[in-house]
């Protein structure tokens, strides 16, 4: 089954910001995040937005996506696209040019493979940061020969089908004429070199599979489905090149009292009727500990307070998020007769009737559906 476009699938448009995609994206993630949502497709389609943001988020991947979609820059002639032997443009622009085409040096320093670790941590982690340590599987130069391959005592020797050069030649008569035909050599797989006796460890790979403990500082303010690069911890190079880089993605747990939305928490807060009709002074949790706050006489469900800088550091340092108590008026749904008696007096001495009181409602759920 083909991909869907990434901008549909993140459903913005192709001009769209850096701050319209993540936004888009932390929406989806929200909705089908596997913790939050068991629907069976859930997980699918959280895989996917992230696989849409990942790319759209970064300018390179995203200039590359845009030019060539989901194919990438280098489908257009691959797998023998004429014909299917295995010969394409370089093989064609060699053959006006008398071969003479710049040829990739198998021995010449190569940077290693990056390596991607998700990592799930609770709410308050990702709010405060913590150092922390992962172990991961990766491969590593490999002790007992040094990431030679060859056995100790005994060297790797130059490719005598080759040359040293990791390719040959193949002439082809074709259509247009003779062309030359240039791959990788099956003898030494492209590396120009042949291990005639192989290192008992690594089998010639130079290599070797280990689980290595890596320490990671958990940045404050980190948020669900961003990453954090941790440099050289990825694949070793190859021939004296550099170690590739470790990414890792966040995925923020769920919590049971506080709502994240970007740098902001949002906290729904219940209130009985007489701390609502009377007003009082209580005292609400946030992510930084409890703080005070003064409840207005005559608060109504929906009100909204801000306790300014009660929410999450930017994790680019660009200030601190403030925390928005949401209230909510909870009807008692049990009262003692006491209780019951006090509200037949209350409703008698405000003269309000039920048909008033429902209009009162009725009024309110109509601006509400209009926003106002």
């Amino acid at each position: 089954m083909s991909k869907r476009d990434y901008y549909e699938v993140l459903g913005v448009s192709k001009s769209a910001t850096k701050d319209e995609i993540r936004r888009a994206y932390r929406k989806l993630s929200k909705k089908y995040h596997p913790d939050l949502n068991k629907a069976a497709d859930a997980e699918e389609k959280f895989k996917e937005a992230t696989e849409a943001y990942e790319t759209l988020s970064d300018e390179s991947k995203k200039a590359n996506y845009d030019q060539f979609g989901h194919a990438g820059p280098n489908q257009g002639f691959g797998g023998g696209g004429f014909g299917g032997d295995g010969f394409g443009f370089e093989d064609i622009f060699s053959s006006f040019f008398g071969g003479n085409t710049r040829r990739r040096d198998p021995n010449a320093p190569r940077k290693g493979n990056d390596l991607q670790y998700t990592m799930t941590i609770d709410f308050m982690e990702a709010v405060f940061g913590k150092e922390t340590e992962i172990e991961i599987p990766k491969e590593e130069t490999c002790g007992n020969c040094n990431g030679s391959g060859a056995k100790k005592g005994t060297s790797a020797k130059t490719c005598t089908h080759c040359s040293g050069t990791g390719e040959i030649s193949i002439t082809q008569d074709t259509p247009l004429g003779r062309m030359v035909n240039r791959r990788a050599c099956h003898h030494c797989e492209g590396t120009g070199k042949i291990i005639p006796e192989k290192c008992s460890t690594c089998h010639g790979s130079g290599k070797v599979k280990k689980m290595k403990k890596i320490k990671v500082s958990i940045p404050e303010g980190v948020d669900d489905g961003q990453q954090l690069r941790v440099s050289g911890q990825g694949e070793p190079g190859e021939n004296g090149g550099p170690s590739g880089d470790l990414y890792i993605v966040f995925r923020v747990k769920a919590h049971e009292k506080f709502i994240r939305d970007e740098d902001d928490i949002y906290l729904e807060l219940g209130l009985s009727y007489p701390q609502a009709a009377l007003g009082d002074e209580i005292q609400v949790p946030t992510v930084h500990g409890d703080v005070n706050l003064k409840i207005p006489a005559g608060t109504q469900t929906g009100t909204r307070f801000r306790l300014r800088g009660k929410g999450v550091k930017n994790v680019h340092g660009r200030g601190i998020g403030d925390q928005h108590v949401v209230v909510k008026v909870v009807t008692p749904k049990k009262m003692s007769e006491k209780q019951k008696e006090l509200m037949r007096e209350f409703a008698a001495i405000s003269g309000n009737s039920p048909e008033e009181y429902s209009s009162s409602l009725f009024d309110k759920i109509k601006r509400t559906i209009k926003g106002e």
